[in-house]
């Protein structure tokens, strides 16, 4: 059984499927926008993530050092 990821030109992600697509785990995911480290939007008890705040959080990374 495979997993599909949510279509590439989806606006805005549910921490679940933004850990899907940066292959983190849930947990970390909110943990991250706890932190400030990935923005989100809170619509009522909902939070949502855009597209754009996910390729600046990747594009945050360092790579590690060999």
């Amino acid at each position: 059984m495979t997993t599909a990821l949510p279509p590439t030109d989806q606006l805005l992600y549910t921490p679940k499927e933004a850990a899907e697509v940066l292959r983190f785990g849930r947990s970390t995911v909110y943990e991250l926008m706890a932190a400030g480290a990935l923005k989100y939007i809170k619509r009522g008890r909902s939070r949502r993530i855009k597209r754009s705040d996910l390729e600046a959080y990747v594009d945050s990374l360092e790579p590690m050092p060999n």
